[in-house]
């Protein structure tokens, strides 16, 4: 299994369409086959998307979907600061 964190923080103008874009990539990614847990949590302006994937090929179909893609490039003027991903292992 493959855990992921992607964190990102919205301008703060920006909060209400960076979460209905958010809300439309967690309800299309769920969808697919790999995924085992794509779950967005909150603070503020600050969105935290927890991932879990079956394993990596699951996770490159994904990085190729055109909701993901599509989110991205529109994601990339809303956000404060650029999007930290984080390929995680869990030690407990």
């Amino acid at each position: 299994m493959i855990s992921i964190t992607a964190i990102l923080k919205s301008k703060p103008e920006n909060l209400i369409e960076v979460q209905n874009m958010l809300t439309h990539l967690v309800t299309e990614t769920r969808k697919e086959a790999a995924c085992i847990r794509y779950d967005l949590h909150t603070s503020d302006t600050v969105f935290i998307l927890w991932e879990e994937w079956k394993d990596q090929v699951g996770l490159d179909l994904h990085n190729t979907q055109s909701y993901l893609v599509d989110f991205i490039s529109k994601a990339e003027s809303l956000v404060a600061s650029p999007i930290l991903v984080y390929k995680t292992a869990q030690i407990l």
